[in-house]
């Protein structure tokens, strides 16, 4: 009997695990022909998620859980959990219940008809339509300027072939943009849209810095257009610094009494210039930073301790 895993990472999630067991076991415990393991990745809550989740597991041995020494942040803790699923299929689920269960059966299907990613594209969004139109920019943005074919509206909800998650054990990477390697395996990827839902219950635990972290990573990960910008940049300003430095010369030459400067052309020179100079510093910081991460070499998560395993 094949075997699906679905990951749900989750922190300060006390008011969704519940829920979140019950429509995953109502989903899957329809499938005679596959058995199920449901692994919760706890990043360190400091609520009652993992009261909750402990009872969950002592009553069904379907539920896993890995507990995390510490928050280990947003992007290390559910790639590993991922890595930790020994399915031959394996479905990332998030806690909010923003994700709908309805279209697990659909993964399934199509996964069944040889597909070996199966993933979820957001269509719409209850959350705010401000917020929606500035990620489905960021996602047409980042698909530009990546080396390879991103997934529009691709937050990480979808199904993982064995093979895909073999794939992913093999890379090294201590800090993984997963949306961007799911794209960069490639192999055969088949895409649901769906309409995303608002959350019911708890907060979101995303704030400026988790989207800025999330969005930069996508960027410098599978991209170097940005250093390739600022070299461009840096060799058209100066062109423009020279013409500009020759114009005031020659007006200077030819009207010496009435052409003068003032500070003002001085004044917003110095601001423009410093201003292109820090941005430019700024995307060379992260990509040093990445590298400086990747010289670490430190593991993805530390446990302290398992359930059901």
């Amino acid at each position: 009997m094949k075997v699906i895993s679905v990951v749900t990472p989750c922190y300060n999630e006390q008011d969704n695990v519940q829920e979140c067991v019950n429509v995953i076991k109502h989903a899957l415990s329809q499938y005679e022909n596959y058995s199920y393991e449901h692994i919760f990745i706890d990043n360190a809550s400091t609520d009652n998620t993992l009261e909750i989740l402990k009872k969950i597991a002592s009553e069904d041995n379907h539920v896993k859980i890995i507990v995390n020494s510490r928050n280990f942040g947003h992007i290390r803790s559910p790639y590993y959990g991922l890595l930790q699923a020994t399915g031959d299929a394996v479905i990332l689920f998030v806690a909010d219940l923003q994700d709908p269960a309805a279209l697990i059966p659909e993964f399934i299907k199509k996964w069944e008809e040889g597909y070996q990613t199966v993933v979820g594209t957001k269509r719409s969004s209850e959350e705010s339509s401000i917020m929606f139109s500035i990620r489905k920019f960021y996602y047409k943005t980042v698909n530009k300027l990546s080396n390879v074919n991103l997934i529009d509206n691709f937050t990480g909800f979808g199904l993982y072939d064995k093979e895909v998650i073999d794939h992913l054990r093999s890379i090294d990477d201590p800090y993984p943009y997963f949306r961007g390697l799911i794209a960069e395996i490639g192999l055969r990827i088949f895409q649901i849209p769906y309409d995303q839902p608002v959350r019911v219950r708890g907060i979101t635990k995303n704030n400026f810095f988790t989207l800025y972290d999330i969005g930069m990573l996508g960027i410098i990960s599978h991209s170097q257009v940005p250093l390739r910008i600022a070299t461009m940049a840096g060799f058209l300003i100066s062109f423009i610094s020279i013409v500009v430095a020759i114009v005031y010369f020659i007006l200077k030459l030819l009207f010496w009494n009435s052409f003068t400067l003032g500070l003002a052309p001085v004044v917003i020179g110095i601001f423009f210039f410093a201003s292109v100079q820090l941005f430019f510093v700024g995307i060379l910081g992260e990509y040093l930073s990445s590298v400086h991460l990747y010289s670490k070499n430190r593991p993805l998560v530390i446990e302290k301790e398992r359930i059901n395993f």
